[in-house]
């Protein structure tokens, strides 16, 4: 049976915080107020758009504003691949794991029309199977429904999938779904998100530690 990885995508497969960072700034000086700094926004991440508007306006000392949101995606849409780039040496893994008879997928929490644009930019779109992202269903990470949608939608198995992340979203995702889950240490996380997950520290690590965590993953086949 075919193995599926599935990807968190920002901080994971591409270092997006430089576009992020450029649409909040300019977000920001719409309303009058200095821009940010690149770990400011990094620890805004990971949650969501509508949380990383939220939590932008809190740094600031702003309040809620609801023509926020959807500015802030119009103007990152038309600027998603400006600077965004995947991490040196995902491209490379990807063809090893397509190479190995890997399914991929994306799970991320970015809405899905700014996933795609992004990945069909950087031309990684046709490298996965499915792509679940913020506003694909009803749910979304940490909640093990986003990954199963995801899971499901790329045509895996429960019994034969790993999660990859570098935020405590991912890891408690995969954990709920009952997938086990890598940690990716180049990412935007802190050490602690990884839990108890066994970590990479770079993507070279990562086709060897995916066959070595699915191997001693327990068996779900009699779910």
């Amino acid at each position: 049976m075919t193995r599926t990885v599935i990807f968190d995508l920002d901080g994971t497969l591409v270092d997006s915080r430089p576009d992020i960072r450029a649409a909040l700034d300019r977000l920001m000086a719409a309303r009058g107020h200095p821009p940010f700094t690149l770990e400011e926004v990094t620890r805004f991440i990971g949650d969501g758009v509508p949380v990383l508007i939220q939590r932008a306006f809190a740094a600031r000392g702003l309040p809620a504003d609801p023509t926020a949101l959807p500015a802030f995606l119009a103007d990152y849409e038309k600027h998603a691949a400006v600077e965004t780039r995947p991490f040196a040496g995902i491209p490379e893994v990807l063809d090893q794991l397509q190479a190995a008879g890997w399914r991929m997928a994306v799970c991320t929490n970015k809405p899905e029309r700014a996933a795609r644009l992004l990945l069909e930019a950087l031309g990684l779109a046709h490298r996965f199977a499915a792509l679940g992202g913020g506003d694909s269903f009803p749910v979304r990470k940490p909640d093990p429904a986003h990954v199963l949608a995801t899971l499901t939608a790329a045509g895996g198995s429960e019994g034969r999938a790993v999660m990859v992340g570098d935020h405590h979203n991912d890891v408690a995702a995969g954990a709920a779904a009952g997938l086990p889950a890598i940690f990716c240490g180049w990412g935007y996380g802190l050490p602690e998100m990884a839990g108890d997950a066994p970590v990479a520290s770079r993507p070279a690590e990562l086709p060897p530690l995916l066959a070595s965590t699915l191997a001693g993953a327990p068996s779900t086949s009699s779910k």
